[in-house]
């Protein structure tokens, strides 16, 4: 399916849609997920704790969205966290330069390359502003955070641009208190900043959006002494290095000198285990390793989670060896100690990050869930079931003759346990396609037949079989089909 039945999709069925939409002020780069994308963003961080932090034995913190100039001084972001920005000098319209020149003249430049690289490649393809055809300014750096002003004395502080420094400020607090022991794993679900030049395509590029941080802090002496490792030694992972695909085992990467050591393999083995589980088409996923030009300014290694979808490649997810930067840096502009006992020796911790982007990611599942089955006459959200916002449909065959009683009793039955829809009103068959799009993977219809024996139809989604049931089956088959894995 592509972007724009995704699209339909969303706005139609109550995934997600523009914020402030009744307003013509309304500023792109916000969206609002509506109750099927609140169901389905909540069963996919509850599966994100489940694979990922509970497995790990990671702590998990909360922490602040406004943050102190302090904190941005010293993680750089004051500094180097800027996207290159061109202008027209006829309209005054802004355009992020690495993506004008990509869709103009099909030339891919790092948003991380130098001014000059941009101003030269616009001169020597001739682009133009798309709106008037006017000439560009040179490109210039722009910082993409939202800068608050705190109490009457206007003190300066910023929306957080990642969730991460939180967990980095808090970390010798938590190693204390939580008697830390390394490596140690901190994560953070919450919402970041960011005043991007051009919003757009919806959750793909958003101002406002949520991230699933996790920073595990290790000793960079010990990155092979890693037992856990052997939980993930046999999982293939998908590597994209330098133009070519890799596909091997975890320790086959690690002992070919694809992945410098088992600390990283094993995280970016959890990682594939985790969307695995989402119903993301792995064939088309692969990890690829950045270039020296592509890195954020604090990694040393750096590989982006990616699938392919409908629009092209798409980033997931950011892994970062961010190495000491954030410690040392944190530890010289506040003075404070970071420095932690391991194995009686004191060590400055290296951290390795697996920043997700969740709003991204339900983007994926949604597109390479969705199906058009043209022989069934219908579309169909094949999510996997634990994931879908609705869990059952509960149907009335039709609304007489004490069906419509009966329904509202199954109904109030698994209403507290699975996320159920009831509906009494319109043909039968046209229910089962709502909830064929909704991505609802059961359906149960209560008939004269009820009435009779206290069974009911259940349907399957995937399939469209139906069979006769027990009521007092119903939660059995449920449980067992919606539960994580």
């Amino acid at each position: 399916m592509n972007y724009d039945s995704v699209m339909q999709l969303a706005l139609e069925r109550g995934f997600y849609f523009p914020s402030c939409e009744i307003y013509a002020d309304a500023q792109a780069g916000f969206w609002e997920y509506g109750p099927s994308g609140v169901s389905v963003k909540a069963k996919f961080i509850e599966l994100w704790r489940r694979e990922l932090v509970r497995r790990d034995g990671m702590l998990e913190v909360d922490g602040a969205q406004i943050m102190s100039q302090s904190v941005f001084e010293a993680s750089g972001h004051l500094a180097s966290f800027a996207d290159p920005v061109i202008k027209c000098r006829q309209c005054g319209s802004n355009y992020r330069a690495d993506r004008l020149i990509s869709e103009a003249a099909k030339i891919e430049i790092p948003e991380s390359a130098d001014l000059g690289d941009f101003d030269k490649t616009v001169l020597e393809k001739n682009i133009r502003c798309p709106k008037c055809k006017g000439e560009f300014d040179k490109a210039r750096k722009f910082n993409m955070m939202f800068k608050v002003e705190i109490g009457p004395e206007a003190e300066p502080a910023y929306l957080r641009p990642e969730t991460c420094q939180s967990i980095f400020v808090d970390f010798p607090r938590l190693f204390k208190t939580m008697r830390g022991k390394l490596p140690l794993g901190i994560a953070q679900i919450g919402k970041s900043f960011r005043n991007e030049i051009s919003p757009r395509q919806s959750l793909l590029r958003l101002r406002e959006f949520y991230q699933a941080e996790i920073e595990v802090f290790c000793n960079a002496a010990k990155l092979d002494d890693l037992d856990r490792f052997s939980e993930v030694r046999d999982t293939t992972i998908r590597l994209w290095i330098n133009g070519e695909l890799k596909a091997m085992s975890c320790q086959a990467a690690v002992e070919t000198g694809v992945l410098p050591n088992r600390f990283v393999a094993y995280y970016l083995g959890i990682l594939t285990e985790f969307y695995e589980k989402t119903g993301i088409d792995m064939a088309r996923s692969r990890f690829r390793r950045l270039g020296e030009k592509e890195k954020a300014f604090y990694a040393s290694i750096a590989f982006d989670f990616e699938v392919q979808t409908a629009i092209g490649w798409l980033e997931l997810v950011a892994c970062n060896y961010r190495s000491d930067y954030d410690l040392s840096s944190h530890a010289a502009k506040s003075k404070e100690k970071f420095e932690v006992l391991d194995d009686e020796q004191k060590v400055l911790p290296h951290v390795f990050e697996i920043s997700m982007g969740i709003d991204r990611s339900i983007y994926t599942i949604l597109e390479h869930s969705l199906r058009d089955e043209k022989e069934n006459e219908r579309i169909v959200l094949s999510i996997k079931p634990y994931l879908a916002p609705v869990h059952v449909g509960v149907l009335s065959l039709v609304k007489k003759d004490g069906l419509k009683e009966k329904t509202d009793e199954v109904y109030l039955k698994i209403k507290r346990r699975y996320d159920a829809f009831l509906d009494h009103s319109g043909a039968i068959g046209r229910r089962y396609r709502r909830l064929d799009e909704v991505g609802a993977p059961f359906a149960i219809t209560v008939d004269h037949q009820t009435l009779e024996d206290n069974t009911v139809t259940l349907r399957q989604r995937d399939s469209m079989q139906q069979e006769r049931i027990k009521i007092s089956d119903i939660d059995s088959v449920l449980s067992a089909s919606t539960a994580f894995p």
